[in-house]
């Protein structure tokens, strides 16, 4: 009766907490990550655990959060304006010009030479990229408006996040000694579990965001330098960073073909070699670096795990699904352990 009534509240309890779970979550997952530079804050202001909360979440906010707002905003506008330019550029006839290219002819009559599907037609295709940039440029502009929308409620869920990273900070040791001491895990299953949590929070996740913030970095500058709007492509090419085998080449590579098609052939060549060398180097030795020690995820579960998580909680499930996936994989673990005599005795019989 004890378990099935703590059963029932504590379904209840999440009912009333339902609607703002996504600001408590994140604000678990900032602690984990944080909590190093809080600690330093902590050894500062000794006998002080309200002031160096309060201090740390400040920090917080005004050295990540508000730099990414402004350039998050800068973003859609780039975007916007580029989408804008694009259309007039392909009205005025562009997209024909680049067609017509000696290039262009070639490659379009050896496809519809060995494709098996019906010819390609230069002033179909044209129709097709400017009703695509049409669209991608209203896209944006929603995007735009529904995020100025939404700021209230953005205002609201932070400073909630804010308020629930207060009390993690202070009370760290507290709510984990008291974690550790109702759940019925032995001390090394409890070890196992919130070190796996701890270690795909620092290690896989903070990895792919610093792996993908440097090669938009290295291939927006590369972007900006070729006459792109590097602020926007640079982000589009942080995002394609976790697609695996294409990755950031899905931006450069076709930037890289137009500009061919251009006739400037020195900012194609600079762009693919710098896209080949620099962007693809950062994924190579940067990764590995950041990624160190960590769980036993290899990369097929960690793209399914972004790829799921970006389905069911959108942005924000590029942290929730590595986590989810490591947690089940270390409760599989867990399980092994705890029950290896049976399941050797199982493969013998």
């Amino acid at each position: 009766m004890l378990i099935a009534a703590l059963a029932l509240a504590a379904y209840a309890s999440y009912r009333l907490i339902e609607p703002y779970l996504g600001p408590i979550v994140m604000a678990f997952i900032i602690s984990l990550l944080y909590y190093p530079l809080h600690s330093k804050v902590e050894r500062k202001l000794t006998n002080k655990p309200n002031l160096s909360a309060l201090l740390s979440c400040l920090l917080l906010t005004f050295i990540i959060v508000i730099p990414l707002l402004i350039v998050f905003s800068s973003i859609v506008h780039q975007g916007t304006m580029f989408s804008r330019d694009s259309y007039e550029w392909l009205s005025s006839g562009g997209a024909k010009e680049v067609l017509s290219h000696p290039y262009a002819v070639k490659a379009l009559a050896l496809i519809d030479k060995y494709s098996p599907f019906e010819p390609l037609d230069a002033h179909a295709i044209i129709q097709k990229i400017a009703s695509a940039a049409s669209k991608f440029g209203t896209q944006l502009l929603n995007v735009s408006a529904k995020i100025l929308g939404d700021a209230t409620n953005f205002v609201i869920s932070f400073l909630l996040m804010l308020f629930v990273l207060f009390f993690l900070l202070r009370d760290h040791k507290k709510m984990v000694k008291a974690l550790r001491h109702v759940v019925p895990l032995s001390r090394s299953q409890e070890d196992a579990l919130l070190t796996e949590v701890e270690q795909v929070a620092k290690s896989a996740v903070l990895g792919s965001f610093l792996t993908a913030l440097a090669q938009g970095v290295a291939g927006g500058f590369a972007m900006w330098l070729a006459g792109f709007p590097g602020l926007f492509w640079g982000s589009m090419m942080a995002f394609a960073s976790f697609i695996p085998v294409v990755g950031t080449a899905l931006i450069w590579l076709p930037a890289a073909i137009y500009l061919l098609l251009s006739h400037q052939w020195e900012w194609a060549l600079f762009l693919a070699g710098w896209g080949v060398i620099v962007v693809g180097s950062i994924d190579n030795l940067l990764r590995p670096l950041l990624m160190q020690g960590n769980s036993g995820m290899n990369t097929l579960l960690i793209f399914f795990s972004i790829l799921g998580g970006l389905h069911l909680f959108g942005l924000i499930g590029l942290i929730y699904g590595p986590i989810i996936f490591a947690v089940t994989l270390v409760l599989f673990k867990l399980y092994e352990v705890e029950f290896k005599d049976f399941l050797d005795n199982q493969d013998q019989s």
